[in-house]
């Protein structure tokens, strides 16, 4: 006899998915409800200014729904980041081809409004509205755009390595590597500005080996 379901249960992400792809806007609408705050959070620390953050989470949940078909099962959660890391990279590249704001604009940016779509800020929103905070996110803004999304995928949305290869679309090996080149340089970063071995915060904690970090370290 098949266990019982609980009346209350609720419906897995694939099951979400299915719904979803067979045209059932509410399915998807509590899909955007479950990652909009993962998705903001990246989209923010990738960008580094709310509004740039806010279009791109917003891309990406039209992104997702437009390109549903292509979800096939597993991690909905780092599909709809990949997407989002997506739209990030793009944002940035267009930076690139036109004047940028300021570090200082960047981080005026970053005050109160910085929790985003969600009314509830977490640790992550506050550590890094102080001011060991803003020498972190200015000491991830000097990586590379494939280590800083490797080490926010880690260190901040938690994901595993088998997840983060995913959303990056690349290999576990690939990623390990990101992480542990894109640490020992943020470390190297906060050293010189005096924020290490004092003052830690969450992804100053993270910042040594990923063979010898615990978080989101799942092989």
């Amino acid at each position: 006899m098949p266990p019982r379901v609980a009346a209350d249960a609720k419906p897995t992400d694939d099951e979400l998915a299915e719904r979803a792809q067979a045209g059932e806007l509410t399915a998807f609408n509590l899909l955007v409800e479950r990652y909009q705050r993962p998705v903001y959070g990246l989209c923010l620390r990738m960008l580094s200014s709310t509004a740039a953050a806010e279009d791109a989470a917003q891309d990406t949940m039209i992104s997702a729904w437009k390109g549903l078909s292509g979800y096939r099962g597993g991690s909905f959660q780092a599909w709809i980041l990949r997407i989002a890391g997506n739209q990030c990279r793009d944002e940035l590249r267009k930076r690139k081809r036109r004047p940028q704001d300021s570090l200082d604009t960047m981080m005026e940016d970053q005050g109160e409004g910085a929790a985003g779509p969600s009314k509830t800020r977490g640790p992550e929103d506050l550590s890094l509205g102080s001011e060991t905070g803003r020498v972190i996110l200015a000491g991830l803004n000097t990586l590379p755009d494939d280590q800083k999304q490797a080490i926010l995928l880690c260190d901040v949305q938690g994901l595993p390595y088998d997840e983060i290869a995913t959303a990056m679309d690349t290999s576990v090996g690939t990623v390990k590597s990101r992480i542990s080149r894109g640490r020992s340089r943020l470390r190297d970063f906060l050293i010189e500005r005096g924020e290490l071995p004092g003052g830690r915060t969450r992804l100053a904690e993270q910042t040594a080996d990923p063979a010898q970090s615990g978080m989101g370290a799942s092989q």
